[in-house]
């Protein structure tokens, strides 16, 4: 009897060390990610708030002031006659362009990929894998020589044609039209009279908002971020991006180019503001559609 209480006492004492231990490891992980992921998103939002000055010798998580944001954002929009505007129009034009394209593209792609057998279907699938996994940035050169092949650098196509090429898409499109589309209702709309372009426009594309909400918004997201491509095709100012703007005003400010940022009054706060108006219209839209966004990454989850 005694024997047999010890070892609960010893199972019970062991199991609270297991607790303790666990419960330690997850509060140092979640202290990790404040610190290396939290604390510079909370400094990057209070230091529109201060002057250059403060945020060297004030305390960084301190709040400075209204007053100095509104200083900063009139320092921004001076800056080249207010080019941030032009840099966020241009973003939206190339974003939702090349959107446009993607959605026209992929989800027919990736149907056909899923419900239909043709000579080749599996290379070309087999090539959609290699492509998605392949980086961006190895394929920026190719992209280029082509674009200047057909004179298209310094267009507006030289940005929309290829972020429209989003193979990732095509593969979530695959993903779902193979595992989650009953072809019992396929089959039946075409007892029912339907052509395959019906089949697809009536039966199909209602079944997949969910997923076509989840390449939308990655697509959105991909291109209004991407800055290596517009860096390298897009050779004047105002045709610049938000993204290639930013970088642009980081060269003319003071702290990192003194030569080019003598006589500008941009300096890390307005640095810092430049960057929270850049990323607000993505922040917006995630705001908006999580829904959506929950929805197409379980859409393909489970088969009936």
């Amino acid at each position: 009897m005694t024997s047999t209480t010890l070892d609960q006492r010893t199972a019970n004492s062991g199991r609270r060390v297991s607790r303790f231990v666990s419960v330690g490891i997850v509060v140092v992980i979640l202290a990790l990610l404040v610190v290396f992921f939290v604390l510079p998103v909370i400094w990057l939002l209070l230091a529109p708030t201060k002057t250059a000055g403060d945020l060297i010798h004030q305390f960084p998580l301190s709040f400075g002031s209204f007053g100095n944001v509104a200083t900063a954002w009139q320092h921004l929009v001076a800056f080249q006659g207010g080019a941030i505007f032009v840099w966020l129009k241009n973003s939206a034009i190339y974003s939702v362009g090349s959107l446009i394209l993607t959605l026209a593209t992929s989800v027919p792609a990736g149907y056909a990929l899923a419900l239909t057998r043709f000579r080749g279907r599996k290379i070309l699938l087999s090539i959609t894998l290699v492509v998605m996994i392949m980086p961006s940035a190895a394929l920026v050169l190719p992209t280029f020589l082509e674009l200047n092949l057909f004179g298209l650098i310094g267009t507006v196509w030289s940005i929309i044609l290829p972020f429209s090429f989003y193979p990732f898409g095509v593969y979530l499109v695959y993903i779902y039209f193979a595992t989650s589309l009953p072809r019992d209702l396929l089959s039946a709309a075409r007892i029912d009279g339907c052509n395959e372009w019906q089949v697809f426009w009536r039966v199909a594309m209602p079944l997949a908002k969910p997923v076509v909400g989840l390449i939308a918004f990655f697509s959105f997201v991909n291109n209004w971020n991407n800055f290596f491509l517009p860096y390298l095709v897009l050779p004047n100012s105002d045709q610049f991006p938000i993204q290639v703007g930013l970088n642009q005003l980081l060269s003319s400010t003071p702290s990192f180019n003194p030569v080019a940022g003598k006589g500008l009054n941009i300096t890390s706060p307005e640095l810092a503001l430049a960057i929270i108006i850049a990323i607000l219209p993505v922040l917006v839209l995630f705001l908006f559609s999580q829904r959506a966004l929950v929805s197409g990454m379980l859409a393909g989850a489970t088969k009936e």
